[in-house]
C-alpha cells in the first residue's frame, strides 16, 4: 500500500473525530490565558491540534506516541547500522503506524526517483556570494521550486478542498526527495570549493548526504541517521514549525510554507542553539587549553550565570527532565568520540552544571537538550563548520513540516486567524475585573 493510500484509509476516521469534538464538546474551555503569558511569548498557552509529535515534560518528544528509544528499537534499520531508515520515520509520523522494512525501502526508493534537483535552484544558491549565509541558501532554494508545485497548478485549476491534501503531499515528497542535495550543494559551494559530489543511488537517504558531502564513513552515516530522526519534529507550536503551519494554512504551496518555517528556524533563540552550545565548548576548552578540570570549570560555569548569559545546551521550555536525545547522542558519543577532548568537555559540562543550574533557584530545567551534544559530534565526524549545523536542522525539521501541513490539509483546517488586543484595551479589561472583585 502506497504512502498516499494509507493516509486516505485514516483520514475520514480523523474527520470523523474532529467533527465529534466540535459538535459535542465545541464550548469546553482548553485554557485560560494570563497577561503574564500574553507578554511572555504565549508561553504554555494550547494553540494547535496535531498528532504529529507531543512532547512529555518527563519522557521528551514522543512521534506518533512512541518515543525516541522505540522508534529506534522498532524501526527498521539498514544493514549494519545501529539507526533507522529514515523512510520508516517519515512512515510513522504521516500514519502513526510503525514501518515495515519492505515500507522503508519503498518510501526511499520513491525519494530517490523523485530526487533530480531542478537547474533552477543550483543558479539561484550560486547567485549568492559564498561567505552569505547557509540557511538563506536554504531558505531561497525552497522558493525557487515553488514555480513546479503541484498543489498551487492544481488548486489554480479549480479542485475538491477535500483533495487539498493528495498534490500537496505530492509536493512534499518532492521537497523531501531534493533536500539532501540542495544541502550538500551549499555545503560544498560555501566549505569543499565547489567540489560537488553526486548522490549514489545504492545508499540510503540519510548515508547519501554524508557521501555528497565526501565523508564516506559508515559512522557518519549513523550519525547523520541519529541526527535526521531526533530533530524530525518537535510539536507544532515552535517557532518554525508553527510558522510552517501559519503559511500553509494561507493554502501556500509547501515550498512556501517550509522556506519561511527555515526561516524561523535561523534565528540564534531557536535553530542556531546547536551552533551556539558548539561554540561555547570550543570557549572553554581555548580558555583551559583543553579538558577543564572540574573546580576550573565549576568556577567558569558560574562566571557565566553571574555575567547575565546563559550555559547553552541546558534547559528547554516544555522538559523537565534530561532531553531524551541528548541520552541518545551522548550514548552514540560515548562509543564513537570518546577520545574527543570537546566531548570530554560536554562531558565534564553535563556533570558540573545541573547542580549550578538548580543553586540559582531560577531554572525549571537545569538538563541538558539536544543541542548540547549534537555540534560536538558534527565536529567530530568531519562536519567542522558550525555555521552550516542549522541547515542540517532543517534537512530533519522539513520531515515534521510537511507531515503537519498534509494532515492540516486532509482535515481541512482553516486558516489561522488569532485575535490581538491593544495595551489600552488589555487595561480596560483589568480595571474592570477589579472593580468586579471590589464590588463583590
Amino acid at each position: 500500500m502506497t504512502l498516499e493510500a494509507k493516509i486516505r484509509e485514516k483520514i475520514q476516521l480523523r474527520r470523523e473525530r474532529i467533527d465529534c469534538l466540535k459538535r459535542e464538546h465545541g464550548d469546553f474551555v482548553i485554557s485560560n490565558v494570563t497577561v503574564e503569558q500574553i507578554y511572555s511569548g504565549i508561553r504554555g498557552v494550547p494553540i494547535q491540534v496535531s498528532d504529529i509529535s507531543y512532547v512529555d515534560p518527563e519522557k521528551g518528544v514522543r512521534y506518533q506516541g512512541y518515543t525516541v528509544d522505540e522508534c529506534i528499537n522498532l524501526l527498521p534499520n539498514p544493514e549494519d547500522s545501529r539507526f533507522p531508515y529514515i523512510g520508516g520515520l517519515y512512515y510513522l509520523l504521516m500514519t502513526g503506524e510503525l514501518s515495515t522494512v519492505a515500507r522503508a525501502v519503498e518510501i526511499e526508493e520513491d525519494w530517490r526517483a523523485r530526487s533530480e534537483v531542478p537547474d533552477v535552484v543550483f543558479n539561484v544558491i550560486d547567485a549568492f556570494p559564498d561567505g552569505a549565509a547557509a540557511m538563506a541558501m536554504f531558505s531561497a532554494a525552497l522558493l525557487s521550486m515553488s514555480s513546479g508545485s503541484k498543489f498551487a497548478a492544481q488548486y489554480a485549476d479549480g479542485m475538491d478542498k477535500k483533495e487539498h491534501w493528495i498534490p500537496m503531499l505530492d509536493d512534499s515528497m518532492d521537497l523531501i526527495a531534493r533536500a539532501p542535495e540542495i544541502c550538500a550543494y551549499i555545503y560544498n559551494k560555501k566549505y569543499r570549493n565547489h567540489e560537488h559530489i553526486k548522490p549514489d543511488p545504492g545508499l540510503d537517504y540519510a548515508a547519501n548526504f554524508a557521501h555528497m558531502v565526501g565523508l564516506d564513513d559508515p559512522q557518519v552515516y549513523d550519525l547523520l541517521r541519529m541526527t535526521l530522526l531526533l530533530l524530525a519534529d518537535h510539536e507544532n507550536a515552535n517557532v518554525s514549525a508553527h510558522t510552517a503551519h501559519l503559511v500553509g494554512s494561507a493554502l501556500s504551496d509547501i515550498y512556501l510554507a517550509c522556506s519561511a518555517g527555515l526561516n524561523g528556524l535561523a534565528g540564534p533563540l531557536h535553530g542556531l542553539a546547536n551552533q551556539e552550545c558548539f561554540k561555547y565548548i570550543q570557549e572553554v576548552c581555548d580558555r583551559f587549553q583543553g579538558v577543564p578540570d572540574e573546580d576550573s570549570l565549576t568556577a567558569y560555569l558560574q562566571q557565566t550565570l553571574s555575567s547575565g548569559r546563559v550555559i547553552p545546551g541546558y534547559g528547554h521550555a516544555v522538559l523537565r527532565s534530561i532531553d531524551p536525545r541528548f541520552a541518545v547522542e551522548y550514548k552514540f558519543g560515548k562509543a564513537t568520540a570518546a577520545d574527543d577532548p570537546y566531548f570530554q568537555t560536554a562531558k565534564a559540562i553535563f556533570k558540573t552544571a545541573p547542580a549550578i543550574l538548580k543553586a540559582t533557584g531560577k531554572v525549571k530545567n537545569p538538563w541538558p537538550n539536544v543541542d548540547a551534544l549534537t555540534g560536538v559530534l558534527f565536529n567530530h565526524f568531519g562536519l567542522t563548520h558550525s555555521s552550516f549545523y542549522t541547515v542540517l536542522f532543517g534537512l530533519s525539521r522539513l520531515m515534521g513540516f510537511t507531515c503537519h501541513i498534509v494532515w492540516a490539509r486532509a482535515v481541512n483546517k482553516p486558516i489561522e486567524r488569532p485575535k490581538a488586543l491593544t495595551t489600552r484595551i488589555l487595561e480596560a479589561m483589568v480595571s474592570e475585573q477589579n472593580l468586579e472583585n471590589l464590588i463583590r
